[in-house]
């Protein structure tokens, strides 16, 4: 296809593209969501087409092919193509909707509202949209049209059909390639045609789930056209890039890489380095697959994804930035290369230099009014009741309603005052304990009393104000673990409470112990619980009188406040502070006497309280209390109040005038015309003003006038800040600021002029309280003035002190206390201020105006966002369809030095996974759009579980506690990572390497010696006739058959502990003899032999027959009888790879081979020839095989790795006796001694322990089979304890199958006579890291049956050798070294203190054999290193293996690890390499030879780490962050897949826990590693494979996840 034809191609599909579009034309703003693409619009019609110069087209079909190759992005592409056609198309109609207003608000009202009645055709149950304007609503709809759809893969749940499917859209395949593994996740690209929000065709979630439900993995190749949903053919070219098609890997890939394209592969590679390349790409089933070279030096150059595509083509802006600091980090200079402190290592956020400033003049502080005196005001409350009381007695006070809205019971001021006056005697003289009074005048007294009662209330409150006592208004606990409770139950004891009061119906309401007393809370004091009602209080005598006097700075109340951290405080309020607040609102709202006032607001504290308790009394107003369970029911009960009681205020919050606008039919008989003050008590809300708006709009045709709606101002530790002024007292007009939000979050105030999506519209709070003086001052630091266009914390000087925290003197100092200071430092005046934690700043006319609270503020890196305004946006985004009764809370966490945004919100029962993953996409991208700030986490919990604050909203600190603890138990989650964290620490760039020479000249000038350590020499040991004698193991059965016929070597024990079979030398010799007659006949000499047996006899007697007949024996572990699926291709894969001509056998499982389920696992008919050794003739071989040369195969030994990797090593003869030579010299084995194996027999040291050197060195073994452990965990110890053992040996599994099966048990072994006191050393076999945490937990547990703490160490071997360190009986103990996790990623040891942070400890691991050298070498140059450097464990010993035993004859890797050299130094000596990383030390303990100890240490196997970020890290080490990251995490394996790491997590609990770790661990993981998880599988117990060494499988476990097998219970893909 030319490229003419490209261009000619093009425009006709655009042509089809708008025929096909007319049936339904979406509006421009869907159009741009829809595709992403405005290109469909703005083709030029082919008649343009024709017109365009000929240079011209050809460019634009340049651009395209670029385009579709991936080397240009959208955006690129975009702007290139417009300068192209801009001199040819004078005004494309709707080029950039954007630009052109009209357009885009006629396009976002269509999107949005159905039609402009829109308030008639809203559903009923609309309640849930919470505080929504249909401002911010076109302000996100326009955000998210901005946005492609993206798709995502949903996170996978097992619960439905639909869900295990859709697992298929998450785990790619592995394709088993290595050029191909990362590149093969191609994308199945699609244009959707329009957003789901606008319903118009189908949804693209739907769309996408459907391909995932029929599960076709066609995978066609990028062709030039792909097709469309709706079945028509969009040119490729027209969407971004070449499509390749493959559904198994469909959304994953750019949900991964948060894209803005759309149809790309992999995600891209942000780790800066390609995985390394064929480590577990390819999996050839056959011995060599050892086939990585150890040299890791393959990184590639060029930052490429996987494929090929160069990286910024296919990626978000974000990670586009992200990538280019990854790409060129500083080098710093080597000396200074690995820093400690974080502030360092962290990517410190540099401020941008764009950034708005503040311009403005420094604000003087702001005068109110001057408080006018009043001489008739009374001087304190009691005196006002006083008054009141008996001047005015029938006048009402306070109207009660019940739950239907009818009058209960008007309290009058006389009843008011008698009652109270009847409580305070009580309370003062007739309750006592011991003859003493129980309360004197001060003391504080806990009010419980239910919203809907607040004459019982208000009673009690003026009782105490009466009687002097400080009451201390609480809620009433509902449950004894209500939200919150256990914080208010502190206050309480820190106040010295001891009696509560409450009312008689309350009482009998609170949750009861068995005894029938009122339950004590948790947290709380123990309260007497007085009842209040009439027939408890008492008739106070003629003569009493309470004493009233005028205000002082007592005490008058405490009102409690829970702070942004959850823990509650006691805001202490004087008498004065009272009263001087009364005056202030009196003034303010101009009170009259007499006066009926509406409050729907809680009674117990705040505004409230202010008006509808305080300030009332002291104006003898009549005050009708709605209370909030009246407003669930009927949420227009309180304009129905204002009405039937012509009210001339009323005090509400945005919440009840939102709600009453849901509830139209009865709106129409109600008039609001006797208002003059409709105060709004949370006016200071981003969403207050669209309630006020929407309110107005409905309200003003029943005669709610605009210039009532007074919104106010307060905080409990300042009161009253700022209020609106009614009409009549002639202020200026009430004032609106539309404001940058961009602006804001940096503190500067920007009316908004360009971007219209990201502004906040607040209204103003009206002027300062009278007699106050108000500044603002900056949040952080010291309290400088702000400058007028500077958002800062407003502060109030009142004049009147007496308001402080109860019993908190230094935070008091801080709050109430503060001495705002010029720019210079000079104090503006010598008073103090209160800080009022609400955020703001004055407008013109002083106008004060807030944009936010302290405690909604979260600073994410450097920028501050408002938790209410987030809110706001998330609402917006279609709030009636999904948000349960807009119940959404915001707050921040503390994550990797920064704070990180989490949304939690509840969804409607009805949701869908559908509608709540799609749902949760278009809240990220609005909040990205309009916040330009990154969401961490997003949850969504089932409707009504989040925890509730008392008056039903959301209690925000519980919440983030329940976040943290892992006890939110979310139905969805979204971590958004890769995204929001972006103070990584830089990856690591390699240094270019020091030469040879200069590195030996540096550890010389050092001092630092050679890590070079070995065992005791061998020759100066033993008598060499003896070793020369023993060359041939065979030999030695031979001789002790003669010398000592009937010593019992082996004793096999069964489950039940009793002695399952026994074997002398002779029994064994004779026994060998019939299996090599057998075998003469058929087989030639040197052909291999598979041998199948359970651990038993059998095995060693065919072992050594084979070595008579001149055979090679191969030891293979027999086929699982319930699970031969999985078990016998292994034993098959062995026999072939080892090209075994025979199999000998038992006939039990002989039968098991010809079984029909293993015909179903392999191929049967391809077994060589298998012989059952169970009723041999006895028959003696003609004559015994001699090898000719020592050198010759003695046995093949495979075992699998945990990379999965099958290899077999050849041990020759002489290797086989030095081997045995070696353990019986460490272990001082004679045939005197037992010593017991608890290990599986078939490679490495356990086959050596159990089937050659018990004949080595004549000691009699005791055979434990781990199998039989399952069915009795006690059988290996109990067999310890009888034996008497003083050597035994083990794996981690059997030592975990003790630890976790007897942990409890102890008692009972000790009944049952079992003693370990006679253990010397207790060795764990093992090929990797000492697992110090297990083997410390197994030396306690069993520290009670006398186990000696110093008698558990390990061993190490690997594949090139089997046992190059093991303990023995001499040397000293094994030493105990800790090290920095840091500096270890970096390839360098760092020794520090035990418990400093990021320290692990490291275990050495057992004692060098003798005959054993050992040196460090460095990976890359091969060159030696020096005492404590960090490098490969290099091993030269008579008894490594001779080489790999592979099918290709790979010689270049058998040499590489079999005989290598060092590059300079001692270049002669031929070593193995070990392939394990680790280091040696010189230690001050001297070994039996009287020389300095040196002690090796194993930091695991350079095959498992992961190399991420420039740095390696070893598995175990993330795995254990996980495991402690929360209590029900059983067991933890990481891998990586397409350079994203994928943590799975074994969830031993319910089901519900499963989400709750997502966030827990890509938490800890960030913390401690400074890694960024991908994916996230939680699965049941068990399913991570482990081996018989008790390692675990990761890679078996990553090709399960990607073939899909592992059956999740959840799966969480984090972008």
């Amino acid at each position: 296809m030319t490229v003419g034809d490209v261009f000619s191609h093009v425009c006709a599909a655009s042509q089809r593209e708008t025929l096909s579009d007319t049936q339904f034309r979406p509006s421009l703003a869907e159009t741009k969501t829809s595709t992403g693409l405005l290109t469909m619009m703005l083709e030029p019609t082919p008649a343009v087409a024709v017109t365009l110069p000929a240079e011209v087209r050809e460019k634009l079909a340049e651009l395209e092919l670029e385009l579709s190759e991936g080397d240009i992005t959208q955006k690129g592409y975009e702007k290139k193509r417009g300068k192209l056609l801009a001199p040819y198309i004078p005004q494309i109609q709707g080029v950039d909707p954007s630009l052109q207003i009209d357009n885009r608000i006629q396009a976002s009202s269509q999107a949005v509202l159905p039609g402009s009645k829109h308030n008639k055709s809203r559903a009923a149950n609309t309640r849930d949209e919470r505080f929504r304007s249909d401002l911010h609503t076109e302000a996100v709809q326009a955000a998210l049209a901005k946005y492609k759809e993206r798709k995502m893969p949903m996170p996978s749940k097992r619960r439905s059909v639909l869900v295990q499917s859709s697992v298929e859209a998450c785990t790619p395949p592995d394709t088993s390639s290595a050029s191909e593994d990362e590149g093969s996740l191609r994308r199945q690209g699609r244009l959707a045609t329009s957003t789901p929000y606008q319903g118009h065709g189908p949804p693209a979630v739907e769309h996408w789930f459907n391909r995932v439900i029929q599960g076709s993995s066609t995978s066609s190749s990028a062709s030039s056209t792909s097709s469309h949903p709706g079945g028509r053919s969009v040119t490729n070219t027209t969407s971004h890039a070449v499509l390749n098609v493959n559904a198994a890997a469909t959304a994953l890939a750019d949900f991964m890489a948060h894209t803005q394209l759309d149809n790309h592969s992999a995600p891209p590679d942000v780790t800066g380095l390609s995985e390394r390349s064929s480590l577990h790409a390819e999996r050839p089933q056959v011995a060599s697959v050892r086939g990585v070279s150890r040299g890791y030096n393959h990184h590639t150059s060029v930052m490429e994804t996987a494929d090929g595509v160069p990286v910024n083509s296919r990626v978000s802006s974000k990670i586009q930035q992200l990538l280019n600091t990854l790409k060129r980090p500083k080098r710093p200079p080597l000396r200074e290369f690995f820093v400690d402190d974080f502030e360092e290592l962290l990517d410190v956020q540099q401020p941008d230099p764009n950034q708005p400033k503040p311009e403005g003049q420094h604000m003087s502080p702001l005068e109110g009014d001057p408080l006018g005196g009043v001489n008739t005001w009374p001087p304190s409350l009691p005196a006002a009741l006083h008054r009141w009381g008996t001047t005015q007695p029938k006048s009402p006070c306070l109207t009660a309603l019940d739950n239907a809205g009818k009058p209960v019971y008007t309290l009058t001021y006389g009843k008011l005052w008698t009652r109270s006056q009847k409580l305070a005697y009580t309370l003062l003289n007739k309750l006592s304990t011991r003859n003493e009074p129980l309360l004197v005048p001060g003391d504080r007294v806990a009010l419980v009393f239910p919203n809907n009662d607040p004459v019982m209330f208000m009673v009690a409150f003026y009782g105490c104000l009466l009687a002097e006592l400080v009451p201390v208004p609480i809620e009433v606990p509902l449950t004894r673990k209500d939200a919150g409770s256990q914080q208010i139950g502190f206050l309480l004891g820190s106040c010295g409470v001891t009696l509560a009061l409450t009312t008689d119906a309350c009482q009998k309401g609170l949750p009861k112990a068995q005894t029938g007393e009122v339950a004590t809370f948790k947290g709380w004091p123990r309260l007497l619980w007085f009842v209040t009602d009439g027939k408890h209080v008492v008739k106070p005598p003629k003569d009493w009188h309470p004493p009233i006097r005028d205000t002082s700075n007592d005490i008058a109340y405490i009102e409690y406040k829970t702070s942004k951290e959850g823990s509650t405080m006691g805001i202490t309020v004087s008498n004065a502070a009272t009263l001087a607040h009364c005056h202030a609102l009196t003034q303010a709202c101009g009170y009259t006497e007499g006066e009926t006032i509406t409050n729907v607001l809680d009674f117990k504290r705040e505004a409230g309280l202010w008006h509808g308790v305080l300030t009332s009394v002291m104006n003898r107003m009549h005050v009708i209390s709605i209370p909030y369970s009246l407003m669930k029911v009927n949420p227009l009960s309180w304009i129905q109040k204002v009405h039937t009681y012509k009210a001339r205020v009323a005090v509400v919050k945005s919440r009840d005038m939102h709600w009453s606008l849901l509830a139209q039919r009865d709106q129409r008989d109600v008039s609001l015309s006797s208002l003059r003050m409709l105060i709004v008590a949370d006016g200071a809300n981003p969403w207050s003003i669209s309630s006020c708006d929407a309110f107005l709009n409905v309200f003003q045709a029943r005669g709610l006038r605009p210039e009532v709606i007074c919104p106010c101002a307060s905080s409990s530790e300042a009161m009253t800040v700022a209020i609106r002024r009614p009409p009549e007292m002639g202020v200026p007009p009430p004032g609106k600021a539309v404001l940058s939000m961009g602006g804001l979050s940096h503190s500067v105030i920007r009316v908004d002029t360009e971007e219209k999506l990201s502004v906040l519209t607040v209204q103003d709070v009206g002027q300062v309280m009278p007699g106050t003086l108000v500044c603002v001052v900056r949040v952080e630091g010291t309290p400088y003035l702000c400058q007028t266009d500077e958002v800062g914390e407003i502060c109030v000087n009142s004049g009147i002190p007496g308001v402080a925290y109860y019993g908190l003197p230094g935070m008091t100092k801080n709050i109430f206390e503060t001495i705002p200071v010029t720019s210079s430092g000079i104090p503006i005046c010598d008073r103090p201020f209160t800080r009022t934690s609400l955020l703001g700043f004055v407008g013109p006319d002083s106008l004060v105006f807030v944009v936010g609270k302290m405690d909604g503020l979260m600073v994410v890196s450097g920028r501050r966002h408002n938790a209410d305004d987030v809110v706001a946006t998330a609402l917006a985004v279609e709030p009636m369809k999904f948000v349960y009764r807009g119940r959404i809370a915001v707050f921040s966490v503390s994550v990797l030095h920064d704070e990180r945004i989490v949304v939690v919100a509840e969804q409607r029962p009805d949701a869908s996974e559908e509608d709540s993953f799609q749902w949760m996409s278009r809240v990220l991208q609005a909040i990205d759009s309009i916040h330009q700030v990154g969401v961490y986490c997003l949850a969504l919990v089932p409707a009504n579980t989040l925890p509730k604050a008392p008056l039903g909203g959301i209690h925000i600190s519980e919440t983030k506690q329940r976040f943290l603890e892992g006890a939110l138990h979310p139905c969805n989650v979204l971590m958004c990572p890769h995204t929001c964290v972006t103070n990584l620490p830089k990856p690591r760039q390699k240094q270019p390497e020091v030469g040879p020479a200069s590195m030996i000249v540096g550890n010389l000038v050092a001092g630092k010696r050679i890590a070079q350590a070995c065992g005791r020499d061998v020759a100066q040991l033993e008598d060499n006739d003896q070793a020369r004698k023993f060359l041939y193991i065979q030999d030695v059965l031979q001789w002790r058959a003669q010398a000592t016929p009937d010593h019992p070597v082996f004793l096999v024990l069964n489950a039940k502990g009793t002695v399952a079979s026994t074997a002398s030398c002779l029994q064994l010799h004779k026994r060998a003899e019939r299996v090599a007659a057998a075998l003469m006949g058929r087989l030639n000499t040197g052909d291999h032999v598979a041998l199948v047996y359970p651990p038993g006899i059998d095995l060693i007697a065919t072992f050594y027959g084979c070595l008579y007949a001149g055979c090679v024996p191969v030891t293979v572990r027999p086929p699982h009888p319930q699970n031969l699926a999985t078990t016998l291709p292994t034993v098959k894969m062995i026999v072939e790879v080892s090209k075994s001509v025979c199999i000998l056998t038992t006939q039990a499982i002989m039968k098991l081979f010809r079984s029909k389920e293993a015909a179903a696992a392999v191929d049967v008919k391809s077994w060589p020839m298998v012989l059952d050794t169970d009723d041999l003739p006895r028959k003696k071989s003609p004559q015994m095989y001699k090898p000719p040369t020592p050198e010759m195969l003695a046995y093949l030994d495979f075992s699998v790795s945990t990379t999965g990797i099958l290899a077999g090593v050849k041990m020759s003869h002489s290797a086989t006796s030095a081997l045995c030579r070696s353990i019986k010299l460490q272990c001082e084995l004679y045939p005197s001694r037992q010593i017991a194996i608890c290990l599986d027999p078939y490679c490495g040291l356990g086959f050596a322990l159990w089937c050659l050197c018990s004949l080595y060195s004549g000691h009699q073994s005791i055979l434990v089979p781990p199998l039989e452990l399952e069915s009795n965990a006690s059988l290996w110890l109990a067999a310890v304890s009888q034996y008497k053992v003083r050597v035994t040996f083990c794996s981690y599994s059997v030592m975990e199958m003790c630890t976790k099966g007897l942990g409890s048990q102890t008692e009972a072994l000790r009944l049952r006579n079992v003693n370990l006191s006679c253990v010397r050393t207790c060795m764990v076999v093992a090929e990797e890291r000492p697992r110090i945490a297990l083997t410390q937990s197994f030396s306690k547990i069993f520290k009670d049956l006398g186990l000696s703490p110093r008698a558990v160490s390990t061993t190490f071997g690997c594949r090139v050798n089997v046992a190059v360190c093991l303990q023995g009986t001499a040397g000293p103990d094994p030493t105990t070294v800790y090290v920095d996790m840091r500096a270890l990623r970096h390839d360098r040891v760092r020794l520090v203190e035990r418990g400093s942070p990021h320290s692990l400890p490291l275990m050495e691991s057992g004692k060098i054999l003798p005959g054993v050298k050992v040196i460090i070498a460095n990976t890359e140059t091969k060159g030696p290193l020096g005492d404590s450097h960090l490098g490969e464990v290099w091993v030269s010993s008579p008894h490594n293996a001779t080489g790999y035993y592979t099918v290709y004859g790979e010689e270049a890797l058998h040499a590489d690890h079999f005989n290598t050299k060092l590059s300079f130094g001692d270049t002669q000596t031929v070593w193995a390499r070990t392939g394990y990383l680790g280091f040696l030390r010189r230690t001050e303990l001297t070994d039996a030879s009287g020389e300095r100890h040196d002690a090796l240490y194993v930091v695991g196997s350079l095959d498992e780490t992961l190399e991420l970020r420039g740095m390696r890290y070893h598995p175990i080490d993330i795995e254990t962050s996980v495991i402690r990251s929360h209590k029900s995490i059983a067991e933890c394996a990481v891998f990586t897949w397409t350079n994203l790491l994928v943590v799975v997590v074994e969830l031993e609990g319910s089901e519900q826990e499963a989400l709750d770790l997502v966030a827990l661990v890509t938490n800890v993981v960030l913390e401690e590693h400074y890694l960024i998880v991908g994916v996230v599988v939680v699965v049941d117990p068990g399913v991570i494979p482990i081996n018989s060494r008790g390692e675990k499988q990761r890679m078996h476990l990553r090709d399960g996840f990607l073939a899909d097998q592992l059956d999740p219970i959840y799966v969480a893909y984090n972008m």
